[in-house]
């Protein structure tokens, strides 16, 4: 059933797509005939409003079994651990480093049982803002789907391939891969065991590519690398529950189908996978340290020219080579939030402390940058051609808005590290004034 996925390529592109099994099952020439090709319903998906401008306008028609509207009502469930109430817990400037976050080993826990908020800023009714989830599960969604009404997410494996079924078709998505599946879209995600990962959550627009400038028409994430599903439908009439995310809260309907009886589709809304070693990375060949924005994979802008509500940013492998250079990230205190994950192996400020499945957050005008072990290695290592994170994918989300942490991050999940500020202490004061 998931092996030899057909993919459609390209970022935002228009696409039509048909389930093989229903030859001719998109409608020719309108989207909404008197009949629809085997009795199908037409169903419109908006992921934007009907008058936003054509280049960021985005919709899909479905053509389904029976339409999404077709449920008992919603009913409100238990959301303890999500939250858009990002003033309920205080602030806190400290620079603050997680240790790998526990996957469930009592008990049988979902994707959705198994989400967790970390860290977030806006609110989704004012369609402003973004949050930070940890996911952690270890048996598939049974009968079960998940729609995001608050926003877009992106979503970052660590441990475990998930198997995602969606309206529009199926990924699959492994550990150093990422998909967006964005508002609205109902989805399930099966695993093969013990998972974990990270989310990333947009509630004011959906994920573009961020402009190239100089560096021309090609590199970073190259759009013909991304991967939205091909249309695949099941027929169940089965108890079915959707789970409706909705103003930070979980709500549930009971239907008597499955939602993944799309036969065929078309339209530029729709989710999608991208594997991060298809990245093309650019780097300093001369002299300093670039800028980690030219890691940059997807954006998600705000209305400030070039100051972005989300980014999310990888550092992938690479070769370091410039000259007379302290090569590793400079100490930084930034006007973002920069809140860090890894996928695999040990990211190079940082070797120790920072495992995979852990997180750092580093607020608003938070002094951060190398351990005082990188400083003193890199002030005197030769400097020749090196790899740099081979074996290793780190990445970053990084926003303009003033993320505050929620009580599970600091208190509950008991996985803060209080002795990261540590890593700094043996930094040594090397200044002299040479004698006349």
């Amino acid at each position: 059933m998931w092996e030899d996925l057909k993919y459609l390529t390209g970022f935002g592109n228009e696409f039509a797509s048909e389930d093989p099994r229903c030859p001719a099952s998109l409608p020719v020439g309108q989207n909404s005939p008197q009949v629809c090709p085997y009795g199908l319903y037409a169903e419109q998906l908006s992921g934007s409003a009907f008058t936003a401008p054509r280049e960021t306008n985005r919709r899909s028609w479905l053509y389904r079994i029976c339409p999404s509207v077709l449920h008992r009502p919603f009913e409100r469930i238990d959301s303890t651990h999500l939250t858009v109430d990002f003033s309920a817990h205080p602030p806190n400037p400290n620079q603050m480093r997680w240790k790998p976050f526990d996957i469930p080993t009592d008990g049988q826990v979902d994707f959705v049982q198994g989400l967790r908020t970390l860290c977030g800023a806006g609110q989704p009714a004012t369609r402003h803002g973004l949050a930070v989830h940890i996911y952690t599960c270890n048996v598939s969604m049974e009968n079960k789907s998940m729609q995001n009404s608050d926003g877009d997410f992106l979503i970052v494996p660590q441990q475990g391939t998930l198997r995602i079924k969606t309206e529009f078709g199926r990924l699959v998505v492994a550990p150093n891969e990422i998909c967006v599946i964005q508002q609205g879209i109902r989805f399930s995600i099966d695993v093969e065991g013990p998972s974990r990962g990270y989310i990333l959550e947009v509630y004011d627009t959906h994920f573009q590519l961020p402009n190239l400038g100089p560096i021309g028409a090609n590199g970073l994430a190259n759009p013909r690398d991304f991967k939205s599903p091909s249309a695949w439908f099941e027929d169940l009439d089965v108890e079915h529950t959707v789970i409706n995310k909705y103003g930070g809260r979980l709500f549930k309907a009971v239907q008597v189908h499955s939602p993944f009886n799309v036969v065929a589709w078309h339209g530029n809304y729709a989710p999608y996978k991208y594997n991060l070693a298809d990245f093309m990375v650019i780097n300093s060949v001369e002299f300093d340290h670039c800028d980690p924005s030219i890691f940059t994979v997807l954006t998600c802008p705000s209305v400030r020219p070039g100051v972005a509500i989300a980014d999310f940013v990888i550092f992938p492998p690479r070769w370091s080579v410039t000259e007379h250079t302290f090569r590793p990230p400079y100490y930084h205190r930034n006007c973002m939030s920069e809140f860090m994950g890894l996928i695999h192996g040990k990211y190079e400020a940082k070797e120790e402390g920072f495992l995979p499945g852990g997180a750092t957050l580093h607020s608003i005008m938070t002094p951060h940058g190398p351990d005082a072990a990188c400083f003193e290695g890199a002030s005197t290592a030769e400097l020749k051609p090196v790899r740099v994170a081979d074996g290793t994918q780190s990445f970053m989300f990084e926003s303009s808005l003033m993320m505050a942490v929620t009580e599970w991050a600091e208190e509950t999940c008991s996985k803060l590290d209080k002795a990261y500020y540590e890593c700094w202490q043996p930094l040594k004061k090397h200044f002299r004034i040479a004698e006349p």
